[in-house]
């Protein structure tokens, strides 16, 4: 048994979960988990189909991008956007990336998805901002996302991409992804309706906001010991 074979296991059935629920397609898309020290991630492989990886595909790698064990695969493409991530959100402990299809919607019509539920905002925040467009695995769009993190929102939407969600752990990262889901869903069909969309209070959005940021500053402090 090997040294991280917990933690491969964690991002190996959170992908079989993305895969079961269509938020990944073939090769694409990509799972991270931060070990607890901080000094190393567990990430899905490049080029792998997903329905078939196993826990051989499954790297890990060091904050340079060095292999820590040896691996059937090179570590995701988009490893290096995953760590900047880590490195500008402290309260991060984990990543999925998705094509998931209403999400992707929003990506193409350039949208925002506003406040429209409790639940999803207080998990999510109270606005899922729209990454600006550079191609997959390259630095402008590493410079892309980490120009968004201020906003402490759980959920972005890579334009012509797909989506990010991030969490303490992967089960809520993947949570995260699934609320996102609901709420692009659903606000795709209110917005076919051609009728006015409600949004919440503004006042709501503000508790929201700041319920999302207290749990990240109690996970910031946790990590931080």
């Amino acid at each position: 048994m090997g040294k991280y074979d917990a933690q491969k296991k964690q991002v190996l059935d959170c992908m079989m979960s993305l895969v079961s629920q269509g938020f990944v397609q073939g090769t694409g898309g990509n799972v991270s988990l931060l070990l607890e020290d901080g000094n190393a991630v567990v990430v899905t492989p490049s080029q792998r189909e997903y329905a078939t990886m196993t826990l051989d595909d499954i790297c890990v790698v060091d904050l340079d991008l060095k292999p820590l064990e040896e691996s059937g695969a090179a570590p995701s493409m988009e490893t290096a956007m995953h760590l900047a991530i880590y490195c500008s959100r402290p309260d991060a402990g984990a990543i999925v990336h998705t094509h998931q299809i209403f999400a992707s919607v929003f990506s193409l019509i350039n949208e925002p998805i506003p406040a429209l539920f409790d639940e999803v905002s207080g998990a999510i925040g109270p606005k899922v901002e729209i990454v600006p467009y550079a191609l997959s695995g390259s630095k402008e769009l590493v410079d892309n996302v980490v120009s968004k993190l201020g906003n402490r929102a759980n959920c972005y939407i890579l334009q012509n991409h797909g989506a990010l969600s991030l969490g303490r752990d992967l089960d809520q990262a993947r949570r995260n992804a699934e609320l996102l889901e609901k709420a692009a869903q659903v606000y795709y069909y209110a917005l076919s309706t051609g009728r006015t969309v409600s949004v919440l209070p503004q006042d709501i959005q503000d508790l929201m906001a700041l319920i999302v940021s207290g749990r990240q500053d109690e996970e910031i402090k946790r990590r931080r010991g």
